[in-house]
């Protein structure tokens, strides 16, 4: 199944490039300058402790102790390890070897469920009288229940949403952030379907449709979602160090 998954993702990414060439790949390098490079750094660094803050609070609940600080260097090198190898979930796997896999399981369903639900509402209700509001009662009652693991899955939402816009402004998306939203949303969502190589494959697949049908080019929106994936991919680079320190003391 895991090769599967990824000659799925493989095969998505393929027909992308069959589609728009391989221009808007050469753009996408071109545009991660600094600035792109160290907002990515700061925001992922912001995401990376809210999503151990998370996972402990959840591993705490199943009789489960992890200290924030081992959390967050895991959960580096999780990142890490995701945006490196095939399949996307070798980082889990690595985390769940070493603190339990039901905790890791746990956080993983949770921040994608919270992310699920997140966008899905936006998305759904979008400029609908009363949507905001509707939105902000039932953001209200989940905090209520679970307000640690609903709080830390909405900052780590946001932060990947965030640096889908430092990218698309750094490739020179013209758009409007109320138009950008939505197609950042979608894409993220995209992004969680484990049917990728690294993280490489229906991203792209449908930030290319979803820019697209928004009348931006499909060229454009490939461009923004392989410059994420750099970004991204720099910003899990701690956890390489981390990695490394590990292999050496071992």
């Amino acid at each position: 199944m895991r090769w599967l998954r990824v000659l799925g993702g493989a095969a998505v990414l393929a027909v992308v490039v069959w589609r728009v060439g391989p221009q808007p790949f050469a753009d996408a390098i071109r545009s991660a300058g600094p600035l792109a490079l160290v907002a990515a750094v700061a925001i992922t660094a912001v995401t990376t402790v809210a999503c151990a803050w998370r996972w402990r609070a959840l591993a705490r609940r199943l009789g489960t102790e992890v200290p924030l600080r081992e959390a967050v260097a895991a959960y580096y090198r999780s990142q890490f390890l995701n945006a490196t190898l095939p399949g996307g979930v070798v980082g889990d796997v690595h985390r769940a070897v070493r603190h339990g896999a039901v905790p890791v399981v746990a956080d993983r369903g949770t921040g994608q469920l919270v992310q699920v639900v997140a966008a899905g509402a936006v998305l759904l209700l979008g400029p609908a009288p009363g949507a905001s509001a509707l939105l902000a009662a039932v953001v209200a009652v989940a905090l209520a229940r679970w307000p640690a693991v609903v709080a830390t899955s909405l900052v780590a939402a946001a932060g990947h949403v965030v640096v889908f816009l430092v990218a698309a402004d750094a490739a020179g998306t013209s758009a409007s952030l109320a138009d950008l939203l939505p197609l950042a949303l979608l894409v993220m969502l995209a992004a969680a379907i484990p049917l990728n190589v690294a993280g490489w494959g229906p991203r792209e697949g449908v930030a290319a449709w979803a820019f697209a049908a928004a009348g931006l080019g499909a060229a454009q929106g490939t461009t923004v979602a392989v410059l994420y994936g750099v970004l991204a991919l720099v910003a899990t680079l701690p956890g390489a160090v981390l990695l490394t320190r590990g292999a050496a003391r071992g």
